[in-house]
Order: C-alpha cells, then sequence, then structure tokens
C-alpha cells in the first residue's frame, strides 16, 4: 500500500468532482421537472367526463339540426380579422350574433371565442383576441344553441375553411 506524499486535500482533486457531477445533475433536472410539472395545465383531463358523456347526444342532435337546415360556412381569416359566409337552404332566418369557438385540440387555455356580428346577406365579422397558428377544432354556433357546424381548420393555410354539420352516418 502506497501512501500519497502530495498533500493536496480531497476537494482538490478532479476525480471526486467529476463523480459527484452525475447525481448532482439528476437532482437539479429532478428539481426542473417537478417545477414544469406543477406551473403547465395541459387541460386533457375533466372531472365531469361522465356528465359530458351523457351531454353528447345533445350535441348530436344540434349537428342534425343545422344539416336539416341545409347549413354551411365558409371561414376566412386576414391577420386578426375572421369573416364568415353563412348558406343556407330555403328561407332559413339567420341571427343577428353567432359564436365562433375555436379550441385548441391539447391546450383549453388557449381557446377563444369569436363573437361573429351579422353584416347582412349571411356575411359576418368578427376579431380574435390573439395569435392563432397551427391546428384547432372550429365550431360555430347561433346563439340559442339549437344548432352548429364545425371543422378542423389548419389556421395558416391560405383556403378558407369550410364549416358543414356533420350528421351520423
Amino acid at each position: 500500500m502506497t501512501l500519497r506524499s502530495d498533500g493536496k486535500p480531497w476537494y482538490k482533486e478532479p476525480w471526486p468532482w467529476l463523480l459527484m457531477a452525475g447525481p448532482a445533475i439528476v437532482i437539479v433536472a429532478g428539481f426542473v421537472t417537478a417545477w414544469l410539472a406543477i406551473i403547465s395545465n395541459d387541460g386533457l383531463v375533466t372531472d365531469d367526463y361522465y356528465k359530458q358523456g351523457l351531454a353528447i347526444n345533445q350535441r348530436f342532435q344540434r349537428d342534425h339540426y343545422a344539416s336539416d337546415l341545409g347549413l354551411s360556412a365558409d371561414v376566412m381569416r386576414s391577420g386578426q380579422q375572421v369573416r364568415l359566409l353563412v348558406k343556407a337552404e330555403g328561407s332559413v332566418s339567420l341571427p343577428e350574433v353567432l359564436t365562433l369557438k375555436l379550441a385548441h385540440p391539447t391546450r383549453a387555455g388557449q381557446d377563444h371565442l369569436v363573437k361573429m356580428t351579422s353584416e347582412g346577406q349571411g356575411f359576418y365579422s368578427g376579431n380574435l383576441d390573439g395569435d392563432v397558428s397551427g391546428r384547432w377544432h372550429a365550431s360555430l354556433e347561433d346563439p340559442s344553441g339549437k344548432w352548429r357546424l364545425q371543422g378542423d381548420w389548419q389556421a395558416d393555410a391560405e383556403e378558407p375553411l369550410h364549416l358543414a354539420s356533420r350528421p351520423e352516418k
């Protein structure tokens, strides 16, 4: 057995620090992961999933009613301004105000609710309250909640979004 004679203390040697660096990095990464989990809300889990499951038939009835009225809409966007052209078969009276809901597929906190005001002859306009890019679920509803039109929207696309009712197959 040989003894060291250089007299350097252990903390001045590189090997103990190199061996302690791995566990120290893991501890810091654990704290960062916990912090990210606490501050971010994934918005995927709901407390009342059973009630939402029971209400699905009511939502389908709104789609069927829109189909019976022959409703469809085209959504066009220019910057923060959104315009709609709503078409109906026959003599359907359209309301003065419609609601356009833009739901983010994974983050409920980023959803937008746009009040669309009639300009006459089926044209509606409204303004977004924030930046919209990427994929969104779009839903157009009347204020009384009798009908709705739905579609998936790629906000960055050049062509307008066509919303139509989804009757049961």
